[in-house]
Order: C-alpha cells, then sequence, then structure tokens
C-alpha cells in the first residue's frame, strides 16, 4: 500500500505545530516560508541528517528503524496517539507480507448476548470506520437521533457530519466532529488497504466541508476512556463516562459502554432512560408488577 502521501502530510501538520522556542533551539529570525519548524530543525533535534529527514518526511518510512521513529516522536514532541499512528504508517509502508489477509472482525452470537446482558449500561461494538454493528436496547436508546434513518449499519462519522440529528444530539457538537475525523485518521494508518474505509473517506470529503477541513489536520486519537456529553430529547443533558476495549478475539472491533458517575444529575437522568428502554423496574431489577396480590 502507497502511503507516502499521509506519512508526508502527517509529519508536515506535526513540525508545523512546533516553534523554535517550544525546542530549546535558537530563533535566528528571519521569514519562515511555512509554519513551524524547519526540516533542517527537526533533523537536528532527531539526530540525523537534513537529506536523511526529507526522504522520510517525502513518504520514506519503510525500513525504518523503530529508534529513528522514536527519534522523530521527541524532535516532533509526538503524544501517545500520535507515536501509534507514526508506527502505524511505517508498518504500513513496509512491502506487505504473502499471507492471507486476516478477515475483519465480526460480530458473534456471544458478543451480542453479552451486550444485551448489559441492561444498566448502553454499550455497542464498532469497527474502525465507525460502523455500530451490534447495539444494545439502553444503547440504541441513547443513541436514538441515529436509529432515525433507515440506512444500516448506523455510521457515526457519517451521522455526525450528514445528519441534523447529530448537532441535537452531541452539546460540543465540534469536539465530538473532532474526535470522529481522529479515529478515522488513525485507522486509516492502522489499516490503509481499508477500501470501505477509503470510500467513507471520499464521501464525506464531498458531501462535507466541515469534514474536509478537520481532514487536513491529521490529528489522531486513541479513545480508550474519557467522558461524553448527550443532549437526548426524552432525558436531557448526560455526561457520561466512557471505556473503549478493543476485542483481541476479532480484529478491528471496539465494544465500548457508558456509565453515569454516582451522585451527579446525570445517575437519575441514566435511570430514566433506562426506565423509557424496559419500563418501570424494581430493586431487582425485574419489571415491576401492575397490581400486588
Amino acid at each position: 500500500m502507497d502511503n507516502r502521501a499521509e506519512i508526508r502530510e502527517f509529519l508536515v501538520t506535526r513540525r508545523a505545530k512546533l516553534r523554535p522556542e517550544d525546542t530549546g533551539l535558537p530563533d535566528f529570525g528571519g521569514i519562515r516560508r511555512v509554519p513551524g519548524l524547519r526540516r533542517e530543525e527537526v533533523a537536528l533535534l532527531a539526530g540525523v541528517s537534513v537529506e536523511y529527514y526529507t526522504r522520510l518526511e517525502r513518504g520514506g518510512l519503510a525500513g525504518v528503524s523503530d529508534s529513528v521513529l522514536d527519534a522523530l516522536v521527541r524532535a516532533l514532541q509526538l503524544d501517545e496517539a500520535e507515536r501509534e499512528h507514526l508506527f502505524d504508517l511505517a508498518r504500513a509502508a513496509a512491502p506487505a507480507p504473502k499471507t492471507l489477509r486476516k478477515k475483519r472482525g465480526q460480530v458473534s452470537p456471544s458478543l451480542q448476548r453479552l451486550l444485551d446482558g448489559m441492561t444498566g449500561t448502553p454499550a455497542f461494538i464498532r469497527n474502525g470506520r465507525l460502523d455500530i454493528l451490534a447495539i444494545n436496547a439502553l444503547g440504541q436508546m441513547l443513541y436514538s437521533e441515529a436509529f432515525v434513518s433507515s440506512e444500516r449499519p448506523v455510521n457515526l462519522a457519517r451521522f455526525c457530519f450528514l445528519d441534523e440529528g447529530a448537532h441535537r444530539l452531541y452539546p460540543d457538537w465540534q469536539k465530538a466532529a473532532e474526535t470522529s475525523v481522529a479515529l478515522l485518521h488513525t485507522e486509516a494508518g492502522r489499516d490503509p488497504a481499508n477500501g470501505q474505509l477509503t470510500e467513507l473517506v471520499g464521501e464525506l470529503s464531498t458531501r462535507s466541508e466541515e469534514f474536509r477541513t478537520l481532514w487536513a489536520r491529521h490529528d489522531v486519537r486513541l479513545h480508550r476512556t474519557g467522558y461524553k456529553e448527550f443532549r437526548h430529547p426524552a432525558v436531557g443533558e448526560l455526561r457520561l463516562s466512557f471505556d473503549a476495549l478493543t476485542l483481541p478475539a476479532e480484529q478491528g472491533l471496539t465494544l465500548t459502554a457508558y456509565s453515569a458517575e454516582p451522585n451527579t444529575p446525570s445517575e437519575p437522568r441514566m435511570r430514566a432512560l433506562a426506565e423509557l428502554t424496559f419500563g418501570a423496574r424494581d430493586g431487582s431489577g425485574a419489571k415491576a408488577s401492575a397490581a400486588t396480590n
């Protein structure tokens, strides 16, 4: 897979974010034709020749050692997500081994049963291009705006940029949009041969100016834990913690689950959302009887 253009844009955008004073280098002034560090400054910080760094920035990461990649990480002050992305780009640039490509993960019946058993926790399983491949009842209630359309599977990136419901569901739509694009960029570095992902990026680039602008930033992100905010039409504002777990047995799949922090306004609202989903329940989790003996 020829990913030289992706490598070039990623490295160029990373050095554009740094100034000499950010790195301890002296700034001798003069007009800079491009924002951020010059190539020779990155080369100096990484301990390589300008010619060698220029070759790397032009996409020549195939066969580059881990020590050189780590030197670039330090020189460009990359965070954990950016470091992983750089290593993914280098692996993808290497000649592909002559082995059968492993089939991408699929949701097994046992995984669906696992989701369905999580009655107090909204949860879903997605792939790298942000298709929701399986979801439990509470999760579908939480993301009800995304399930208005009959198109399946629901794609969270397409929903975010092409559906007005996303602006209703996400109080901070900009943050949700930035996260979606960063996750797609991360996946593109990890799996550049994914034709379906390429098609999605092409579709969104054609139909959404906001997507094109964010895609050009080449930001990446690890989405393992944190908080996400929702504005549900029935229960109002929700600030939920999330945990995203990769599924080792199913290549490329991630299980994401949400929960409300105890003693916060979101806790009773989450209970209300569960009641909307399942009906009123007793303390054991079973549906409460409508009559008593």
